[in-house]
């Protein structure tokens, strides 16, 4: 497809990606931003500014404290600067001989090592609570179908027709997991092609083993979306009798909530590891356009799939943030492990290589996930 047609045809649905887009990845950095912001100044450190987005200011204001809080043109991020950062990606600091001595007790730099890395590990921690708590809400308010894990039909030649399954088998465990619902069955088996995986099953009240290798697939969603999945190939019940919409009670939902967490986390962590095994395509990998495209489908499906979203998206950011990667939150942290090791911080020459190398890679990373986004949008 030629780049400018398909150009245009994303360009006729722009607003419809670009306001479910900006509102979920706002709603999320200003999230990781505020994590920064609470801990840094609940430990003191005088805070220059507050924004959401990259670049020249849209608008703005200073509060009683003197930090400018401001909305940018750039919005793929944001930061919290501190009185003696050198720049927004707090890379660098000023020497405290150059700051007023009435500031210098006020820096980053001048906390503690603990205090230093509460406040950095306080952005991706921000994330997960904001995200836990939207799944709480989720679960408690708006509810939770379940669908008994029940095999309706089984397609020909299947994986689970080979594996032996049978119509009217209920699954109740997959590799020792309980299932109860038939959501909880579909994300296992998606998420683990061309892996062995052990079914028990109640077949007419007897508990049967089986052990089914779900096929890797392409499918396509309605919205034209290609993924790469696991099918075992069961079709699910579909009688009214087989399906309930459950709310849960606040602790319920907050352990669930928990639990989707961690889901995300595992999961994100496993295909990465599988990327690197040589298991699994690297095409998977999206960057800000695959974002704004999935935002703007999602809303078409009406806010509380936006707001799904927006949870999963948190917990993504927070993962990444905490990578080892200087640049990153967990980068800063690594330095601040081997400080404590060493007793006493890397010199400015090593953290300046690091941050520079780290820089290199957070940009090849976004380049190579735009030139995803591009082809799974048909641009190239």
């Amino acid at each position: 497809m030629d780049i400018f047609t398909s150009l245009a045809g994303f360009g006729g649905n722009f607003l419809s990606y670009l306001i479910p887009f900006l509102f979920v990845l706002t709603v999320v950095v200003f999230v990781h931003e505020m994590g920064h912001f609470l801990v840094a100044r609940w430990c003191g450190v005088g805070i220059k500014a507050f924004s959401i987005g990259f670049g020249p200011e849209i608008f703005g204001f200073n509060d009683k404290y003197g930090t400018r809080w401001r909305v940018a043109w750039i919005p793929l991020g944001g930061y919290v600067k501190f009185i003696d950062d050198e720049n927004a990606a707090s890379a660098g600091q000023k020497s405290l001989e150059s700051l007023p001595e009435a500031d210098r007790e006020k820096t980053f730099q001048g906390k503690t090592l603990g205090q230093r890395a509460a406040i950095v590990a306080a952005g991706p921690i921000a994330n997960f609570i904001f995200a836990i708590l939207i799944f709480t809400t989720i679960f408690s308010i708006f509810g939770e179908r379940i669908t008994a894990p029940k095999v309706d039909a089984i397609n020909p030649d299947s994986a689970a027709e080979r594996a032996g399954f049978q119509p009217g088998d209920l699954i109740t465990s997959i590799d020792g997991t309980k299932i109860t619902n038939f959501s909880d069955m579909q994300r296992i088996v998606a998420t683990s092609p061309d892996r062995e995986l052990h079914f028990e099953v109640d077949r007419d009240g007897k508990t049967v083993d089986l052990t089914a290798v779900p096929e890797r697939k392409e499918i396509t969603d309605r919205f034209g979306n290609t993924f790469k999945i696991g099918l075992l190939g069961i079709q699910r019940s579909a009688s009214p009798d087989d399906w309930t919409l459950k709310r849960h009670d606040p602790a319920t939902a907050f352990v669930m909530g928990v639990k989707e967490c961690y889901f995300v986390v595992s999961r994100s962590l496993g295909y990465l590891y599988d990327v690197i095994k040589g298991r699994e395509d690297a095409d998977q990998l999206g960057g800000p356009l695959r974002i704004a495209q999935v935002s703007g489908q999602v809303a078409t499906a009406g806010f509380l799939a936006l707001l799904n979203l927006a949870a999963i998206i948190s917990v993504s950011i927070g993962l990444i943030n905490l990578f080892p990667i200087p640049m990153l939150d967990g980068g800063h942290l690594l330095f601040y492990g081997i400080e404590a090791v060493r007793g006493k911080p890397l010199s400015e020459t090593t953290q300046e290589i690091g941050f520079r190398i780290g820089l290199a890679f957070v940009l090849m990373l976004m380049i190579f996930a735009t030139w995803n986004d591009l082809i799974h949008l048909k641009f190239l």
